[in-house]
């Protein structure tokens, strides 16, 4: 009994591994990835098209409107009944994705937190359009100084979690997240896609955002904006990519001002992923920019299945 886990930063080709593995039978493709699983973010998540996802099903993918938020506790809540499902129909589960807090909590357990409150957080968004997100950070460092170490300033979704938390317990995160709630441990096989090759990294976010333009990012982030009920500050369209295109379109910044924030938070995005792997163990890696590396991933699974 194995449970396979396709991490890695973005760019990195962690999708066209899992159809791989698919095309060769007896996979379940799960996805672990906070912004697939809303309806209408295509082509800015990378989500594979209509067709794939037809010929090769993905679990929690497309599973929530836009306009609703999507925690890590739902994410564990929905994740936990496939994999049992599929271990005990004698299929192998694979979990793909880039989500890093996901994957940790799957492995480490889930952190008794609050869920969240419409109201604080809507009174947080007010406070960051008046006083700027990096204010709110020196806030959060005032009341929990452990967390705000953590979170980068520019970390808006972290840094409202974090205070939400506290507004709503009097409770520091930091100190809630070290009573944990343990979940079932199955026999994970970690397999990291990672390049340390920053250079051709950036160069395959850049090409790649390049080629979602050309796809029609800016007219998806433009229809999602027109739905009822929808708003650049839901979690959905602080996505990277999403945030900076409706800048855009709002006409708070220019489209070339646009492109090359979306880029640079790509970026910045990769190297956040890249940490979070540091501190993961029993990862087996592979670099992809390297070598092909679907055959050596099967024979390690294969390994791990046999052993």
């Amino acid at each position: 009994m194995t449970v396979v886990c396709i991490l890695g930063p973005t760019a990195m080709g962690k999708t066209e591994v899992a159809l791989a593995l698919h095309a060769r039978g007896g996979v379940d493709i799960i996805s672990v990835d906070s912004a697939m699983v809303y309806r209408g973010l295509d082509i800015g998540t990378a989500k594979p098209d209509a067709q794939t996802l037809a010929a090769c099903p993905h679990a929690l993918v497309d599973i929530v409107d836009p306009w609703h938020a999507y925690s890590v506790a739902q994410f564990i809540d929905d994740v936990t009944p496939l994999i049992s499902a599929s271990l005990e129909r004698g299929r192998l589960p694979v979990l793909v994705g880039g989500t890093m807090l996901y994957f940790k909590r799957l492995f480490d357990g889930l952190s008794n937190l609050p869920a969240a409150d419409l109201q604080v957080r809507t009174e947080l968004d007010a406070q960051a359009r008046e006083l700027g997100w990096p204010a709110l950070h020196a806030q959060l460092a005032r009341v929990d100084p452990e967390a705000a170490a953590r979170i980068a300033s520019n970390d808006t979704q972290r840094i409202q979690r974090a205070l939400e938390v506290y507004r709503l317990t009097g409770t520091p995160m930091s100190c809630l997240q070290q009573a944990t709630v343990r979940h079932v441990a199955w026999p994970w096989l970690k397999l990291a896609l990672v390049s340390d090759d920053r250079a051709q990294v950036h160069a395959r976010i850049g090409q790649r955002f390049d080629a979602m333009m050309s796809e029609g990012f800016a007219d998806e982030v433009r229809a999602l904006l027109t739905l009822p009920g929808m708003h650049a500050e839901l979690p959905s369209m602080r996505a990277v990519g999403y945030r900076q295109i409706s800048r855009w379109l709002q006409g708070e910044i220019s489209r070339e001002q646009a492109l090359a924030d979306a880029k640079t938070a790509t970026r910045r995005l990769a190297k956040r992923q890249h940490t979070w792997l540091r501190g993961m163990s029993d990862l087996v890696v592979f670099d992809p920019l390297e070598s092909p590396v679907i055959d050596p991933i099967v024979r390690t699974i294969e390994e791990r299945r046999a052993s």
